[in-house]
């Protein structure tokens, strides 16, 4: 276990689950400026003692869920104590119930969190695999994670490599995308190619995640990651 220097006055301790998939070093820096303290564990003895659980993730659906069996329940004792859990990416997909990613591979099925009942499936022939970039969202319904996401009000800026980059747009790199069985847990989408989820939510409101990387987009994934701090504090 590792404790990064919090800001002064945190508003909330958060652990961020090191089960060897995770960007931990950008995740940590982009909540700690969200006004969280950030604790980087691998003991899923510490997850109850905080006030929100970050899965973060980058690399394919197998590898995150076997790695990260031992969290299996700890996380699952989490979600039905109501803690916040906010999965990033690679750690959203693992939130759903299967992906076909291990089917493309051939490894068969494998079995996701199934905290928001659905599938992975991946992009289809004639869109560019991965999808990697900015991308704007679109916020679909209520939910505190996406308060203040309002691209009708966002100044533009900078994006990578110089040209103008609206504030609500996010960041991608991904093949698969979700897929929940009940339409009410969409937040936001994005499109690429179709329109598919960017932000999903349990039917509780507790579990959540981005497909896109809130830690690199900029003010957007900022303002995310301050709503999650609120959560956690006023959860």
């Amino acid at each position: 276990m590792s404790l990064s220097r919090p800001p002064s006055e945190a508003l909330a301790d958060v652990v961020i689950v090191d089960y060897g998939l995770g960007n931990l070093r950008s995740a940590t820096r982009g909540l700690e400026r969200a006004g969280a303290s950030v604790t980087i564990t691998d003991d899923p003895d510490d997850f109850a003692a905080a006030d929100g659980i970050v899965l973060p993730g980058v690399g394919a659906f197998r590898e995150g869920m076997e790695n990260a069996g031992p969290y299996r329940d700890a996380l699952a004792d989490a979600v039905s104590r109501g803690q916040p859990v906010f999965g990033i990416c690679l750690g959203m997909q693992m939130l759903l119930t299967s992906s076909e990613e291990a089917d493309h591979a051939g490894e068969g099925d494998v079995v996701g969190l199934d905290f928001v009942p659905g599938r992975n499936v991946r992009f289809a022939e004639g869109q560019t695999v991965p999808h990697m970039g900015w991308n704007e969202l679109s916020v679909e319904r209520d939910h505190p994670l996406v308060s203040g996401v309002d691209p009708a009000d966002a100044p533009d800026r900078e994006g990578p490599g110089g040209g103008s980059v609206d504030d609500e747009y996010a960041y991608f790199v991904h093949s698969y995308y979700a897929v929940p069985d009940d339409d009410k847990a969409v937040v936001a989408t994005t499109d690429h190619g179709r329109t598919f989820p960017a932000v999903i939510a349990n039917e509780d409101g507790t579990v959540f995640g981005t497909q896109f990387h809130p830690e690199k987009s900029g003010e957007t994934g900022l303002t995310i990651l301050r709503n999650f701090v609120d959560i956690c504090y006023t959860q």
